[in-house]
């Protein structure tokens, strides 16, 4: 049986002004990290063949080739094995990709988040425009066919004006997949703790900064939507757009419910029916020697539920008579009343059931309503 890998590196130069992802900036500690990851991918990895590994952050790009080589010798990876790991445009250089390519990675992720030099400077990107589009011109002299890029929107400082001008950026580099992701301010980030959420500002010293709203967010979204369908790319995922063949594979084995180790600091995994997540401290993670934070045996119904969650979030949505074998149900009668109040957010396909671009923007609410 094969399995799927994400490993996550928690270390960056610098705090982005939005993130609250689980990262540290002192480097000096990596070495010690990169130890005790190895020790715990030696005591959980079942030494499976895997049909994806990526690896994320924080900012792998950090690691030395011969710390990614250590960490990625001790997996078996299957022979179309998809490799991802993410970059910030900064860290590129030829002799590092030809480095990773020849370690097996064969897709980039790579950290842009917008094209707009004011708005990177003001979130505190560490590079310009035009750094991002030379790492492209680079990955593509190392022969790179599998590329994506990262774009925010909602951001401080941004208007429908220059998404357009982002996604017409994006669409001239001639790459093949795209994330998107709208802000949403987390109280643990440097931008939660100066965020007044009632007028939707960010309250700075000498002055208060706007953020487009949820309704904004969402003129957004159907905006990206519209521009990257009228262009060969098409919506797969709520959040990712990919030109036909280039959907990532990881991503989707997360939105199909299936399983998959995860190492290192804060990463989560799914095996043998059990989720568990690993420590998000440090010294939690470096000393509680091949213990977890949280692990949990799914019921049933909670892997239904999941089931459902994940899979609408996919533009191809869920598979009725899949979901009717597995748990033993009738999908159409059990949940009659949800597809009946929502009906006009649903489409009906082939296999089952997707959410149209309306549901997709209201999924949550929607969501929320298939739990018993």
């Amino acid at each position: 049986m094969t399995k799927n890998v994400y490993i996550h590196i928690p270390f960056c130069k610098s705090k982005c002004k939005y993130c609250s992802f689980i990262s540290f900036t002192n480097i000096d500690y990596i070495a010690t990290y990169i130890n005790k990851l190895i020790e715990e991918i030696k005591t959980d990895y079942s030494g499976e063949k895997l049909k994806t590994l990526y690896i994320g952050g924080g900012t792998p790009s950090l690691l030395k080739i011969e710390d990614l080589k250590k960490i990625i010798n001790i997996f078996n990876l299957d022979t179309d094995c998809e490799f991802t790991i993410e970059l910030n445009p900064d860290d590129i250089n030829l002799n590092y990709l030809k480095e990773l390519q020849d370690l097996g990675v064969n897709r980039l992720s790579i950290g842009s988040q917008s094209f707009n030099d004011k708005i990177l400077n003001f979130i505190g990107r560490r590079h310009d425009s035009q750094c991002i589009i030379k790492s492209i011109e680079i990955a593509k002299k190392c022969n790179f066919n599998n590329i994506s890029l990262d774009l925010i929107y909602g951001l401080p400082l941004q208007t429908i004006e220059l998404i357009k001008t982002d996604l017409d950026t994006f669409l001239n580099l001639d790459i093949q997949h795209i994330s998107t992701y709208g802000l949403k301010i987390e109280e643990n980030s440097y931008w939660g703790k100066i965020f007044n959420e009632k007028n939707y500002q960010l309250e700075l010293i000498n002055s208060k900064i706007d953020i487009p709203n949820d309704d904004i967010q969402a003129e957004m979204y159907e905006l990206i939507n519209d521009i990257l369908s009228k262009n060969k790319f098409y919506r797969y995922e709520i959040s990712n757009f990919a030109k036909k063949g280039y959907e990532s594979n990881h991503n989707l084995n997360y939105w199909n419910n299936n399983e998959y180790y995860g190492f290192g600091i804060s990463a989560h995994g799914y095996i043998n029916g059990n989720r568990y997540s690993n420590y998000e401290t440090f010294n939690e993670y470096i000393q509680n020697k091949n213990k977890k934070e949280y692990f949990y045996k799914l019921t049933e119904k909670e892997k239904l539920e999941e089931e459902i969650f994940l899979g609408f979030r996919k533009s191809s949505g869920i598979n009725i008579l899949n979901i009717n074998q597995k748990y033993n149900i009738d999908f159409e009668n059990k949940y009659k009343n949800v597809l009946k109040k929502y009906f006009k957010y649903f489409k009906k396909t082939p296999e089952g059931y997707s959410l149209n671009l309306q549901g997709v923007l209201i999924s949550n609410i929607i969501l929320s309503e298939f739990l018993d």
